[in-house]
Parts: C-alpha cells; sequence; structure tokens
C-alpha cells in the first residue's frame, strides 16, 4: 500500500505522535521477547480482533525486526484502563476503541493523531470524519456499524418509503407487530434517533465540515413535534416500553413483524429468515438519519514508537486482507472502500453498508456524555403516557443543558 510514500508522510509529521509500551495485563500470545533491536510495539486488543491484528502483526514483525506485544483485554476494561495508565507512561502504543472515546481520550490528553496521508481517500468518508477533530485524524478506522431496517422478505415484500407506509405493511402481513423498535423503561434513543432526524432535531449542532458543536439541537418545534409523534405512537400501541431488546429480536426472529430496527449484531439470530437491509422509513419530513459508529486504532500520546505505530497501522492494518479479516470476526462492514466492496458481496453487507452512507457519526464531543441519562427515560415517558410530551421535552433540553453547563 504505497509503504514508501505512506511511512515517508508519517516521518514528516509524527513529532506528535505517542502511545506507551508496556501493558499490565497477561501478553495474548503468551510471551513476547524483546527483538534484537530493542523495540517492542505494544497493542490493545480484545478477544474478537485478536486473531486479525496477530496475523498483520507476524508480518510487521517479519519485515521490521520489530517485536510486538498484543494484550488481551476485556473490550469495556480498554477505555478506563487507557486514560488512567497512559498519563502515568503504562498503556499501550496502539489500542482498538471507538471513535465516540474521542472527545474523552483528547480531553485527557490520551491519544495522538496519526498521518494517513492519501490513504484517507481510500476509507469511507464517514470512517474518516469520525475520527476527525480540528482537522486532525486520531484514529484509523477499520469498521463502520450503524443500524437500518431490517426486513423478513417473506412477510414484507417490498422497502417501506415512509413510516406510515411501514406500519401499513405490518398491518397487512397480519403480524402482532408491524414495527419492532426495542424500548424499555429506559427509552433507547440510540435506536430511536433516526426518527428524531427525521423530524429536523438532531442532538448538536454541526459545523460546516460535520463536526460537532456543543449546542443542543433537539429542543424546539422540531423536537416537540418528534415528542408529539412519540406520544401518538404510544398511544397507538405502535411504540412501546414493554418491547425491550430481547422481545424485539426473539418476536422478529419468530416471525412476529416484517420489520425490526436494529443492527448487524442482530443478525446471528436471524440466520433461518431471508433478510433485506432497507433504509429507516422517516416519520418526519427530513431523512432520517441513525448515528454510525466507527471502529479503529488509537496511538497512544506518550508512545515512544510513534513512527512504528503509524507505520504499523497505515501499511498492515489498512490493508483489504486486515480489514476483511476484522470484518469476518466482527461481521460490520469494512471501513477500508476496498475491503468493503468485496464484503459488499453479500447484500446484507451491502444494505448496511449503503445505510451507513448516509448517516452521521455519533458525536465524540465530551458533551455528549450528558445527553444520555435524561435522553432515553424522557422518550420512554412520553411513550408511556406519564408524560406530557411537550413539557417533559422541554424539561429534558433544560435538564441537559445544565448538565452540559
Amino acid at each position: 500500500m504505497r509503504r514508501s510514500i505512506l511511512l515517508a508522510a508519517a516521518m514528516a509529521s509524527t513529532l506528535a505522535l505517542a502511545a506507551c509500551a508496556g501493558g499490565t495485563d497477561e501478553p495474548a500470545d503468551g510471551d513476547a521477547s524483546p527483538a534484537p533491536a530493542g523495540e517492542t510495539l505494544t497493542i490493545w486488543v480484545d478477544e474478537t480482533r485478536q486473531a486479525a491484528v496477530e496475523t498483520a502483526a507476524a508480518t510487521f514483525e517479519e519485515e521490521n525486526d520489530v517485536d510486538v506485544e498484543l494484550v488481551l483485554k476485556n473490550f469495556e476494561d480498554i477505555r478506563p484502563d487507557f486514560l488512567a495508565q497512559v498519563p502515568t507512561g503504562e498503556g499501550p502504543d496502539i489500542t482498538v476503541g471507538a471513535h465516540d472515546w474521542l472527545g474523552e481520550l483528547l480531553s485527557a490528553g490520551v491519544v495522538a493523531p496519526i498521518e494517513l496521508g492519501d490513504l484517507a481517500d481510500s476509507f469511507e468518508p464517514v470512517s474518516v470524519a469520525a475520527f476527525t477533530q480540528d482537522g486532525q485524524v486520531y484514529g484509523l478506522p477499520y469498521a463502520v456499524e450503524n443500524i437500518a431496517l431490517i426486513r423478513n422478505t417473506a412477510l414484507a415484500a417490498e422497502a417501506p418509503a415512509t413510516w406510515a407506509d411501514a406500519i401499513a405493511a405490518g398491518q397487512a402481513a397480519g403480524t402482532k407487530y408491524p414495527v419492532l423498535i426495542q424500548t424499555g423503561t429506559e427509552g433507547d434513543p440510540y435506536t430511536f434517533y433516526p426518527l428524531q432526524t427525521s423530524f429536523g432535531a438532531p442532538v448538536f449542532k454541526q459545523n460546516a465540515d460535520g463536526s460537532y458543536t456543543p449546542e443542543l439541537a433537539l429542543g424546539g418545534d422540531s423536537g416537540t413535534a418528534f415528542a408529539t409523534w412519540l406520544a401518538e405512537q404510544g398511544k397507538a400501541g405502535v411504540l412501546s416500553t414493554d418491547i425491550t431488546y430481547d422481545i424485539a429480536v426473539e418476536a422478529f426472529k419468530n416471525g412476529e413483524s416484517p420489520f425490526i430496527v436494529g443492527g448487524p449484531w442482530m443478525l446471528e439470530q436471524f440466520a433461518d429468515l431471508d433478510l433485506a437491509i432497507d433504509p429507516i422509513p422517516a416519520a418526519g419530513s427530513q431523512p432520517a438519519q441513525p448515528f454510525v459508529g466507527v471502529q479503529g486504532f488509537y496511538v497512544s500520546a506518550q508512545s515512544e514508537n510513534a513512527l512504528l505505530a503509524n507505520d504499523f497501522l497505515v501499511n498492515y492494518m489498512a490493508t483489504p486482507e486486515a480489514q476483511l479479516a476484522l470484518y469476518e470476526a466482527g461481521n460490520r462492514p469494512p471501513a477500508l472502500i476496498e475491503a468493503a466492496d468485496t464484503a459488499s458481496e453479500d447484500p446484507v453487507t451491502a444494505g448496511f453498508r449503503e445505510v451507513g452512507a448516509e448517516a452521521v457519526p455519533m458525536p465524540s464531543i465530551p458533551e455528549m456524555g450528558s445527553v444520555w441519562a435524561f435522553w432515553g427515560v424522557t422518550e420512554a415517558n412520553i411513550i408511556s403516557g406519564a408524560a406530557e410530551p411537550a413539557a417533559a421535552w422541554e424539561k429534558m433540553v433544560s435538564d441537559i443543558q445544565g448538565a452540559i453547563g
């Protein structure tokens, strides 16, 4: 992959790069001895990504006379451990992670930019945008994930154009549920977000380059219209807080609805169904845009091996072979376009990819952490009829603004 060009670009700008060697967990391969030159690249991985990273690391070791130490960690432990260890001189050179960690990692000063060079154009644009802040890229993307409308083609032959069309098709199918959306008593604003955006009420305002500002945008008349719609759907029995994730998945698997709003993580449960993946139909007058989450690799701000870390990422983890191996392990469309084209030979993968191309990155700004506690429960209370929609939504916006400060 134009290794000499990319490495030259990296060397021109990686004085700002960093990531610290030496994890506290046991190496994933059981034993990793230092390379003769004394250079060791330490990478934190979880079980899902381990095998794909091991394969790329073996080639990197052979071609660069560098020892790569893989440290196997539970995915849920990676972010807090990275935040805790990097400032003390511990932690890895590279870690796997999600793009929406970026705001917190930048605030803590534990992550460094990477240099993609010309390779940036080889990735799905939304995947690079998700790892970009103030014009700098802070992660090498490898997978894009988002929700879509999953359709049982035996119950609905065509994709619905609007939410009303979906309800009509569900009723015509004669199933128990016209459409399934996980809600629960705590709500699920991630899953409901595309319906919210169809009313023109995104969570934060965006700059011209697509980056998020800390200014809330989910209030006003557009937010009230969405809240009113939630109440109407709850009263009609289309939406219900009784529908948890498990109940929704089980009902769809059993043919109790032609549609479920969900992501590729559900697909294993639906192996016996003939599926199509469609855009989520808009309930309002604007397009329904789900959040897109991007998985990737970060470089630590304390790395003593910044050039090696950048070299490994752009020349060994940004290959079609590596990205397809990660796709096979995690069932998410690759971020690298060439690999995504190959993966899209599967129509289900192609469907999620097409929806993801029109999605918006999950905000990675620190202010996003203040939103969740108020957002979901407000939606649930409106759907259940426990709260008056306009007043509840207005109070939610006020509470979020207060938490942001």
